[in-house]
């Protein structure tokens, strides 16, 4: 498996296994088989509730820690958010049946921010985040913590995909020392990307499916990528994409089909931001 070295000297796979709205009576199961196929890096968070299942699948596995490199998510805190996003820490640290996380990211850029990213950089410090990052950050939010605080988010979680491509972000991203890492990879099948004629003409030339050719894309680009499926023989598929390499002309066609605008979640839409303001966890 190809691996990128974070700004803080750790090593992350560039291609993972992400979690989110897996039920947690299957998570156990699907990380079970994604770990099998030979995922090492395991992305979850305290709000998709199967924080314990993951953990008890990392337990079940045989596979030693120091192989593994796990990400949870720290929710949005209110004030005193040093104090709650220690607890949350803990919390999740917890059900994860773990004793250091390799990367901590603050899931959302709501809420005490600055309360929030001074906790996780005391977690840092302490070495029981090996790194720590932030996800959903637009640039604005983004620069406006790096200038403000002393140490640079090693990740950026964002909506990354053929149609909402980020290039001009992520070499702002690069300039600064943040690594991209794209969320909802292969559009959550939106815009029949598993059909779309350009997509699919440069599948039929590598005698590969469409979602390897979109995740060939974005590790081509550098960017981590961590692709969701509940079946094993599609988790095989997605973590076989190291043995091909888009051509230019491939990579430009594919450059074409970008929007410029979010397709699964903007955060810049009040409404959006209203919604996730109000949700609030139970540890």
């Amino acid at each position: 498996m190809e691996k990128v070295r974070l700004n803080s000297g750790v090593e992350m796979p560039i291609l993972g296994f992400g979690v989110f709205q897996i039920p947690s009576e299957e998570t156990e199961r699907v990380v079970t088989d994604a770990l099998a196929v030979g995922y090492r890096l395991l992305d979850t968070a305290a709000a998709y509730g199967n924080e314990e299942a993951v953990g008890r699948a990392i337990r079940n596995s045989g596979i030693p820690r120091e192989e593994l490199f796990v990400t949870t998510k720290l929710w949005i805190q209110d004030a005193p958010a040093q104090d709650n996003t220690r607890h949350a820490f803990e919390t999740s640290l917890a059900k994860l049946g773990l004793d250091h996380l390799d990367l901590y990211l603050m899931h959302q850029p709501f809420g005490d921010v600055y309360g929030q990213w001074r906790a996780m950089e005391d977690l840092h410090r302490e070495g029981r985040a090996k790194a720590i990052g932030v996800a959903n950050f637009y640039p604005d939010r983004l620069l406006d913590l790096i200038v403000n605080n002393e140490v640079v988010p090693a990740v950026n979680q964002i909506e990354t995909h053929p149609f909402f491509q980020r290039a001009d972000y992520q070499e702002l991203m690069r300039e600064h020392g943040v690594r991209i890492q794209s969320w909802g990879g292969l559009a959550e099948g939106k815009n029949d990307i598993f059909t779309h004629p350009v997509l699919s003409e440069i599948a039929e030339k590598h005698a590969k499916s469409v979602a390897q050719v979109v995740l060939r894309w974005l590790t081509q680009r550098g960017v981590v990528a961590i692709p969701k499926s509940v079946r094993a023989e599609r988790m095989a598929e997605n973590i076989d994409v190291f043995d091909f390499e888009l051509t230019d002309d491939q990579m430009e066609s594919i450059a074409t089909l970008d929007t410029g605008t979010a397709l699964i979640f903007d955060h810049h839409d009040p409404a959006i931001v209203g919604q996730i303001a109000k949700r609030r966890l139970n540890d």
